[in-house]
């Protein structure tokens, strides 16, 4: 099985021409369709690859607008794909603050820029806390619990106020192999650990692989120094894309250099066979 990235913030090759980066995520996983970037690049980036682009399951990471917004390309009301999703996605999220620093006046709406009834114009909607088996051996995880330390970001609307943002609908895909598990993150607000954890117990395999967003970008150096400790010995590939940072890249090359790769836009890993 290959894990083909469609969306991230960089583009890893030059051919094909005309692929294009974004701030986001998007991965096909096989058959299968993680996330979907902000724009319609994800989809065209995924013909020029020749992946899909037509996928009958798309598995949704978290509500904000960076991994959701260019859904819409993916849907067709003819063929109906099925969603699957976290029914907490929903909610709407907010920022104040962005990368800059600034303190905004009003707060900018970053949730899914769709509703539940628009969605379901052109796709069959899964909600799911558990974890569902959406192919042979191909797991969205859904809810993940959160023994170590998490990812929170930004902000949620609850009962008519704004509040902190614990993302709890973000879940990942956890694909089950003979040589282990792999794991695809879209943002991993749920942390990292904790998601390897969860990953182990439902697929009942080691994490092995490790692709996609980590969001090691808001976690100082000691911080990451901790968690590649704790890493250490146990990964044969991690490639970190869109939120893990540059400072988390280095440490990890540093630390796990024969695990660690560079990846972006039409970077192709390949997988064991699911079993």
């Amino acid at each position: 099985m290959d894990v083909t990235v469609l969306a991230d913030n960089t583009v890893a090759t030059g051919i094909p021409k005309g692929l294009r980066g974004e701030w986001g995520f998007a991965a096909a996983i096989g058959d299968v369709l993680f996330d979907t970037g902000q724009s319609a690049a994800a989809l065209d980036n995924a013909r020029l690859l020749d992946v899909g682009p037509e996928f009958d399951d798309i598995v949704l990471s978290h509500a904000h607008y960076d991994h959701t917004s260019g859904l819409d390309a993916f849907l067709d009301p003819f063929e109906s794909p099925t969603v699957y999703c976290h029914p907490d996605i929903w909610h709407e999220r907010f920022i104040r603050e962005p990368a800059d620093g600034r303190t905004l006046d009003d707060p900018v709406h970053i949730g899914i820029p769709y509703s539940r009834a628009e969605v379901e114009s052109g796709a069959d909607v899964v909600e799911h806390r558990d974890p569902v088996e959406v192919r042979d051996g191909v797991y969205a995880l859904g809810e993940i619990p959160r023994a170590h330390d998490d990812n929170p970001a930004h902000l949620r609307e609850a009962d008519g106020e704004l509040v902190d943002d614990s993302v709890p609908d973000d879940q990942s895909v956890a694909v089950r192999t003979p040589e282990g598990t792999a794991l695809v993150l879209g943002c991993c607000h749920a942390g990292l650990r904790n998601t390897i954890e969860h990953a182990e117990s439902v697929t009942g395999r080691t994490v092995r692989y490790v692709i996609g967003g980590t969001h090691l970008v808001a976690r100082d150096a000691d911080e990451i120094h901790d968690l590649a400790d704790w890493l250490e010995g146990r990964l044969d590939l991690f490639a970190g894309t869109h939120c893990t940072g540059f400072q988390a890249e280095k440490i990890f090359s540093e630390r796990l250099p024969e695990a660690f790769r560079s990846v972006g836009v039409g970077s192709t890993l390949e997988l064991p066979t699911t079993a």
